[in-house]
């Protein structure tokens, strides 16, 4: 999104050049196969873990750093590791996105439109938001000190990385769309009754006339 982001506003006569369809399906390509390599290494690792203290996790759902709380191994140690190797990913696509928010700003700024300006703070501040608090609150969860320790605290940080960027990214990527805003309106209850009844009050005004 950041990359797109920046294309559109900074280079916006190669947008079509840059952005085209295989751009697209590549970029897509390596954040699902990152996904899931990175998923695949953690869940191989905790599964080779040994446990003794219960199946009981202190957590709204199967979060590593609580499963490895049940563990009875010293060999949890390469777990946190490759919690380490996750949190460098994270930080160097949060790195990323910020030197493209910096070219970005640095051209809203000389815009000398202040509608252009708004339009384009407008697009980019929700998206640049919800990846500061997923991160931000992702490594908040997975590096904090174990002397830092509270089930209230811990379930507040798990629902804002895990539940609010996924519920609010169709708002910021797909609702600024006209015509996705067109599809959903016209798939609401409301509208067809607001239709048809617009439609029955042409009918009658013709019928006066």
């Amino acid at each position: 999104m950041s990359y797109d982001r920046y294309v559109a506003i900074c280079k916006p006569l190669h947008y079509g050049t840059l952005m085209d369809s295989r751009a697209c399906v590549t970029m897509a390509a390596a954040a699902w196969g990152t996904g899931v390599l990175n998923a695949l290494l953690h869940t191989a690792s905790t599964f080779s873990l040994p446990f003794c203290q219960g199946n009981a996790v202190d957590q709204f759902f199967c979060e590593i750093p609580y499963i490895l709380k049940l563990s009875c191994s010293h060999s949890y140690l390469k777990e946190i590791w490759l919690l380490l190797i996750s949190a460098s990913l994270a930080s160097g696509c949060f790195v990323f996105i910020l030197f493209s928010y910096v070219q970005i700003f640095r051209a809203v700024l000389r815009m000398p439109s202040e509608q252009g300006r708004h339009k384009a703070f407008s697009t980019c501040l929700p998206h640049l938001a919800v990846v500061s608090l997923f991160l931000s609150t992702g490594l908040a969860a997975y590096l904090k000190p174990p002397s830092i320790s509270s089930r209230s605290l811990e379930l507040v940080v798990s629902f804002l990385y895990s539940v609010v960027p996924p519920a609010v990214n169709p708002l910021i990527y797909s609702m600024r769309n006209q015509e996705l805003k067109d599809a959903v309106r016209k798939m609401m209850p409301w509208s067809h009754f607001s239709r048809h009844k617009l439609h029955m009050s042409q009918q009658v005004t013709q019928s006066v006339q």
